[in-house]
């Protein structure tokens, strides 16, 4: 009986070793970097440096992996203190009313070598489904064991509800609609909520 107590204890056992892990975002190490196109003459860079999330990691099976993160959008960076005010103005993110974008994904898929996570993207509390090629990386850093996600997207701030619209005398758009987003993320082991305190016992 101790034999066959063992024996169907094994699929439990392999199943703890390679269930996914789950990862806190590192904001201190994460962006969301963003180029946009200006009076059709140059891209202007800018990020948001508030990036928090968590990502589940399978090691075994990526496409049981899945991410959620939020990007605080008054974390806007342009280098540039008018532009930036503008931003969080109700011309552009409108921060006050809409503090944050997030994107959750709903699946992973592997193409050939690719990685895509299908997933919604929130801005302005309007969602839309993506596809999000990325590339994932797994360390041992100095700080521990940690993964990097790399990724890069194309919108139309338009879908989005981000509609300042001034045009040129000549034509076109003083500030273009296609936005190139950049992101790029680490992550660490969550850290697993202290145990609660056990009560006393009673004399």
């Amino acid at each position: 009986m101790r034999f066959m107590r063992s024996l169907f204890a094994v699929p439990v056992l392999v199943s703890a070793l390679f269930a996914a892990d789950t990862y806190k975002i590192d904001p201190a190490h994460s962006s969301a970097n963003f180029s946009v196109r200006h009076m059709l003459i140059s891209n202007v860079p800018g990020r948001f440096s508030d990036v928090s999330g968590a990502i589940v990691y399978d090691e075994q099976d990526v496409t049981k992996s899945s991410v959620e993160a939020v990007v605080k959008t008054a974390s806007v960076n342009t280098d540039n203190a008018n532009r930036d005010r503008d931003l969080r103005s109700p011309n552009f993110f409108d921060v006050e009313k809409y503090p944050e974008m997030t994107f959750k994904s709903q699946r992973v898929e592997k193409r050939g070598d690719q990685l895509v996570a299908i997933g919604t993207l929130t801005i302005k509390d309007v969602s839309k489904q993506v596809e999000l090629p990325f590339e994932l990386s797994k360390a041992k850093t100095p700080m521990g064991i940690a993964i990097g996600v790399s990724a890069s997207i194309k919108i139309n701030r338009q879908d989005y509800g981000v509609a300042y619209n001034r045009l040129m005398e000549g034509g076109g758009a003083v500030v273009g609609n296609d936005v190139k987003i950049d992101l790029n993320v680490e992550a660490r082991p969550a850290q697993p909520p202290p145990a609660s305190p056990k009560p006393a016992e009673k004399k």
